[in-house]
């Protein structure tokens, strides 16, 4: 009777832990087979690429109409404007802190070990920089020049603020703007639904394209740059489990650390496959509204975060920096040197990541501001293609993680206690937290 009852209880938790996690297992598992095909068949695993890339294209085809709807329905249904400046502002304070604590790690971590130690690399010769102009630069952020630009994912800031506006004048038109705003809610829900059914050839998709990644770029990430790799490699995972536990945990204790593991691992490991924030907005904003963070919160935080919030990037930043100076013999020491270098780690993560061309800037800002010969360019370009897989596992995964710290700061400790989905109960529960 005893040993019946045992296997009841066995059977009952197997068949919890299978609805759980049934298909983060089966993610995982294909993403296991397609690295081992990967090792096996190494260059030849090309020819599975066009099978990811299926895969790919379907969320980035998505990504457009998600972030507009997204965002115009959570502010269009918006009772209180106040709100949303709330969110807007709790968002900001949460991005830069979490860049700051990003780099000041990573500054720690080059200090105790040197990614330059032993490292040779030749010097390429000088490539051909186009002049920048900031100004141009942070108009075409925000902006295009003709609304048919909008529907790219290259010009995602232009489509958020637009989004905004929209929100904002539907707001603005009272009662003859709520049959516009049911429309743009009704919208947003199919595209959630949109996202779930690609989600189904997930498993084919993530497979595939980890074994082409594993077989064309597996040799690679053992160059002369291996030192560098082993100094980020651990930190980043270090990072995304130890650093994102404690933000859940401040966020919602216990139950924030369990809400957030629960449900994260499908858009880690889309992020960790594809190397784009862009790709993964779609399954993080679901595992955030399943871990109970207000539709709202999610709605503007995850689409923003994708585009100006890039932890991953402040690592990779300082990075960079440390590799330079150690590359030519300069010491990487005194409080000027250490501010301006977390000073430019942040602005890369925070800043320059939303600026079309960003990374390249970031990376030419670093060679200017510290006086490398411009020859310094590829040297970290190439650092930057290489930590790239960690580095937006990282970025994707702290806007999932920064949703759950900016409802805590607006709705109070008991921000998940609501069913996913579910938004606040107004203004007073905000003034309440």
């Amino acid at each position: 009777m005893l040993g019946g009852m045992l296997a009841g209880a066995m059977t009952k938790t197997l068949r919890t832990l299978l609805t759980s996690y049934g298909f983060t297992l089966l993610l995982l598992a294909s993403i296991a087979a397609g690295a081992g095909l990967g090792l096996a068949l190494g260059e030849r695993a090309a020819a599975l690429k066009p099978l990811g890339d299926l895969f790919l294209n379907l969320l980035f085809t998505l990504i457009v109409p998600l972030i507009f709807f997204s965002i115009s329905s959570a502010v269009a249904g918006m009772s209180s404007l106040r709100r949303l400046g709330r969110i807007v502002t709790a968002m900001l304070g949460v991005f830069v802190a979490t860049g700051l604590v990003a780099s000041v790690l990573m500054l720690v971590a080059v200090k105790l070990y040197p990614p330059a130690a032993g490292l040779e690399v030749a010097l390429p010769g000088r490539p051909e920089v186009a002049p920048v102009s900031l100004g141009d630069q942070l108009v075409g952020a925000v902006s295009v020049a003709d609304f048919g630009e909008l529907l790219s994912r290259k010009n995602v800031l232009p489509l958020i603020v637009l989004a905004f506006l929209v929100g904002l004048g539907t707001t603005a038109a009272g009662e003859r703007g709520q049959p516009f705003a049911r429309l743009l809610a009704s919208a947003n829900e199919v595209m959630l639904r949109v996202v779930d059914l690609v989600m189904y050839y997930a498993p084919i998709g993530l497979g595939a394209y980890f074994a082409h990644l594993v077989g064309t770029f597996g040799p690679t990430l053992l160059s002369s740059y291996v030192r560098a790799l082993g100094l980020f490699y651990p930190l980043a995972v270090a990072y995304f489990f130890i650093a994102f536990t404690l933000y859940a945990w401040l966020a919602g204790r216990g139950r924030g650390v369990r809400a957030f593991w629960r449900n994260i691992p499908a858009p880690a490991l889309t992020a960790l496959a594809t190397s784009s924030s862009m790709a993964t907005i779609p399954s993080n904003i679901e595992a955030a509204r399943r871990a109970g963070v207000p539709d709202d919160i999610a709605e503007v935080v995850i689409p923003i975060g994708a585009t100006i919030h890039m932890e991953g990037s402040c690592l990779s930043a300082v990075l960079k920096v440390a590799l330079l100076f150690g590359l030519f013999g300069r010491e990487l020491a005194g409080a000027d040197t250490y501010l301006a270098v977390v000073g430019v780690a942040i602005l890369s993560g925070t800043v320059m990541s939303g600026i079309p061309g960003g990374g390249f800037i970031g990376e030419l800002v670093i060679v200017s501001l510290f006086g490398f010969p411009i020859e310094a360019l590829p040297i970290i370009s190439t650092v930057g293609a290489l930590v790239d897989p960690p580095a937006t596992l990282v970025n994707a995964v702290g806007d999932n993680v920064s949703c759950m710290a900016v409802a805590r700061l607006l709705d109070g400790p008991r921000w998940g206690e609501r069913k996913a989905g579910e938004a606040p109960a107004g203004p007073e529960t905000a003034a309440g937290a």
